[in-house]
């Protein structure tokens, strides 16, 4: 598949995952952002704010070839609001650097680092391919968490114990 059919592609998963994990987000609140399951799992606002932000993910990777956790700078947000303020931010851009792929530019070279250290080495192609599932699988983790703190849980892929809606826009 080419570059550009590629990131079409992508731009309509991220628009398909994008009402669910809204529906996830708005729904944590400042007092459930301590929330650890287990003395190594995340806090639940962390990870709230970085389903959130992984679309962001897609920018750096097209527009700046690299991620530097020493400088990447994860905002924190005061609620569920302010998190889906920011994932749709994020997912608008996400969608802007795709839009913007020739075909080619996603064999070039893509580095996660920290620091001076460089932790990988990849195509952009490469590391786009998995950023949605990423997204995903930190989502499922939330919706644990939620049940975990009798959060209603939104249906995604299917109805959820609290909502029947099949996921389907309401």
């Amino acid at each position: 598949m080419n570059d550009i059919i590629f990131a079409e592609n992508l731009a309509l998963e991220l628009s398909s995952e994008a009402p669910s994990t809204i529906k996830c987000l708005e729904h944590i609140q400042p007092e459930h952002f301590g929330f650890k399951p287990h003395e190594r799992s995340m806090e639940m606002g962390y990870l709230a704010m970085l389903v959130g932000d992984i679309p962001n993910w897609i920018y750096y990777i097209i527009e700046k070839g690299e991620v530097n956790f020493a400088t990447y700078e994860h905002v924190e947000s005061k609620d569920g609001a302010a998190m889906v303020e920011r994932f749709e931010s994020n997912i608008e851009a996400a969608k802007k650097s795709l839009a913007s792929v020739t075909e080619g530019s996603l064999d070039e070279p893509f580095y996660l680092k920290k620091g001076d250290e460089e932790l990988l080495k990849s195509t952009k192609r490469e590391q786009l391919e998995s950023v949605i599932n990423h997204m995903v699988h930190h989502r499922g983790q939330l919706t644990v968490y939620m049940r975990m703190n009798d959060i209603p849980v939104p249906a995604t892929y299917g109805p959820s114990a609290d909502d029947r809606s099949y996921g389907f826009k309401s």
